[in-house]
């Protein structure tokens, strides 16, 4: 089934780029974040170190903000046939093909930096067995910050998860849907480069965004109003490289991607600072416009911790396969 769909999807979305570019020893990265993303700047750095270690020739280019015309869900499709050399992936964006992929870190599930410590070796390590098998070798990894994410509103401001019950809200992937629901909450997946025009236009009242990001995607320009809900460890960004593509690559250039990504890792798996950078971003959006209310209540955020628990065991069990394992992986290495 794994080769249908990435047979299926490559002649819908790779096949041009592929002809186009057979000829030339470029190696693209396509990065589907957007360029102003602090991640994009760590990224850039890792091309830089690449192309010095390989004697100064630029063998590898970044292409950011989707500028490939490459659908991050579909990221396990084009991969694995070469529309481009190497990739970021997110774990959460790939649910689709790989179910179990998207149930190994629930958002929300872990709460703070100690516990996401004591993870991370292990959602690594399921990262590079699940993305192997769909033929896709996982050379490098982009540490996440432990974020904290709030609810954007554009016409009044939303702090308790009841007032929330009557608004539209964006949310990025299908386990908050899924938390949100059980809430009694309308929330609906819409992408971020489609968000500033859906809370513009009114499609959704709210957004889920983290404060840290909000300039990157111009939401305070359509958003009033914004409280802080729940904390939010994510399993790590994986840059990955068709394994046929990676075992046929010379060691020299293996070993140079392999050093830079090492150094990537070191400079991004570290988050002494993310709750000052928090707050600075809070102020800055003030400054732009956006008003700050009291944080949802200790008991609203219980309330979605306890539904986002129980989205995390639906999910795994209904993916099948390696999911309830890779659950159960993971709540052993957080010593639950």
């Amino acid at each position: 089934m794994k080769k249908l769909i990435q047979t299926l999807a490559f002649g819908a979305t790779a096949l041009g780029m592929v002809a186009t570019s057979a000829a030339s020893e470029e190696w693209r990265f396509n990065n589907f974040l957007p360029a102003t993303r602090p991640e994009s700047a760590e990224l850039e750095k890792f091309v830089d170190e690449v192309n010095a270690g390989l004697s100064g020739e630029d063998k590898l280019t970044i292409y950011s903000g989707g500028s490939l015309g490459l659908p991050n869900t579909d990221t396990l499709r084009f991969l694995p046939k070469g529309a481009v050399e190497m990739s970021l992936m997110w774990a959460n964006y790939l649910g689709r093909d790989a179910p179990a992929l998207s149930s190994v870190v629930v958002q929300g599930t872990i709460g703070s930096i100690e516990e996401f410590e004591k993870a991370i070796p292990t959602v690594r390590e399921i990262y590079e067995e699940e993305f192997a098998d769909w033929g896709v070798s996982s050379v490098g990894y982009v540490a996440i910050p432990m974020l904290s994410v709030s609810v954007f509103c554009r016409e009044e401001p939303v702090r308790t998860i009841e007032d929330l019950k009557s608004k539209k809200l964006r949310v990025w992937a299908r386990d908050q849907v899924e938390t949100f629901t059980r809430l009694g909450v309308a929330a609906q997946i819409i992408p971020q480069e489609e968000m500033y025009v859906a809370m513009k236009t009114g499609v959704v009242d709210c957004a889920l965004y983290p404060a840290l990001y909000a300039h990157t995607v111009s939401l305070q320009e359509v958003a009033k109003y914004a409280s802080f809900l729940y904390p939010m460890a994510s399993g790590p960004y994986v840059i990955g490289v068709s394994t046929e593509k990676w075992e046929a690559t010379d060691e020299a250039t293996k070993e140079t991607i392999t050093k830079a990504a090492a150094d990537l890792w070191d400079r991004t798996n570290q988050y002494e600072d993310d709750f000052k950078r928090e707050l600075e971003a809070r102020e800055k959006l003030s400054e732009q416009g956006v008003v700050w209310g009291e944080d949802f209540s200790q008991e609203d955020r219980d309330l979605f911790v306890s539904s986002v628990t129980e989205t995390w065991k639906m999910l795994a069990e209904e993916a099948g396969g390696n999911a309830p394992a890779y659950r159960e992986r993971v709540l052993t290495a957080l010593g639950r």
